[in-house]
């Protein structure tokens, strides 16, 4: 869904509807000189500059169709294209905002579903490595989520629900870099917090097994082997053939004996 010459295209098709609220006033941007025209003239042109894949040039001609001529039947089409040229320019803030301008002004047209997953793939795509603040990830997770609740049978939805799944797994994997390194620095009930909250809140994703592994680990740390032979037993009933339950069976049997032995299989 985030191929953008498809979307292009059917953004390019869309019928004219007339506009039933006054457009935001916009400034002039500094690089770009006041030359009236007649939005015909403007729109064709922006249109032929996306063609060429002018991305960034096309959004601030589509802006300019919107600032020149705002109570045109222009200026609508003009708002979502200019948020998905900027999308694919790689410019996210501008894209989010153009999106935004059009669900301000037409919160109930049949196009609010794409200007929401606009807005959604906009934060998705500057989703950070693990390593760093996850706040975008969770913009992302929201305005998907909003997406889905508000168009549940849209083919917007059916990819947002994939990217969903995606970004719970990202938040999963820094809850796991932050427990790791509390494990390795000793601090094994701020660890033990973390690996919970991976099991607790983002239990469909592929970070759990670990998650129980590490739950083992720390509680033999602490000296509690009672807890360890729990976390060990969900990890084998629900994760058997993993390579996170053979290390913690390995682990149970060394430290405590009297433990039950391995499941078959």
């Amino acid at each position: 869904m985030s191929r953008p010459n498809r979307i292009a295209l059917a953004l390019l098709l869309l019928t004219p509807v007339l506009l039933t609220a006054c457009a935001n006033s916009r400034k002039p941007r500094k690089d770009q000189s006041y030359v009236a025209q007649d939005v015909e003239t403007l729109y064709s042109a922006a249109r032929e500059t996306l063609s060429r894949r002018q991305y960034r040039l096309a959004g601030a001609q589509f802006d300019e169709v919107e600032r020149q001529h705002p109570y045109s039947v222009w200026a609508r089409r003009a708002q979502l294209m200019s948020s998905y040229a900027y999308y694919a320019a790689g410019e996210y803030q501008e894209s989010i905002g153009a999106a935004q301008r059009f669900l301000s002004l037409h919160p109930g047209s049949r196009e609010a579903p794409y200007a929401y997953y606009m807005v959604a793939l906009s934060h998705y795509n500057q989703i950070m490595g693990v390593d760093k603040d996850q706040k975008t990830t969770q913009q992302a997770l929201d305005s998907l989520g909003e997406l889905i609740r508000r168009y549940p049978n849209t083919d917007y939805a059916a990819d947002a629900r994939l990217k969903v799944d995606l970004a719970r797994d990202h938040l999963a994997g820094k809850e796991m870099e932050v427990g790791r390194f509390y494990q390795g620095q000793g601090l094994y009930l701020a660890a033990i917090i973390r690996f919970r909250t991976v099991i607790d809140k983002y239990d469909t994703t592929s970070h759990v097994p670990e998650a129980l592994h590490r739950l083992v680990e720390c509680y033999l740390s602490m000296g509690v082997p009672e807890e360890a032979t729990k976390a060990a037993a969900v990890l084998g009933n629900n994760y058997p053939g993993s390579k996170w339950y053979d290390r913690s069976y390995k682990l149970i049997e060394r430290w405590v004996p009297d433990a039950p032995r391995k499941a078959a299989g």
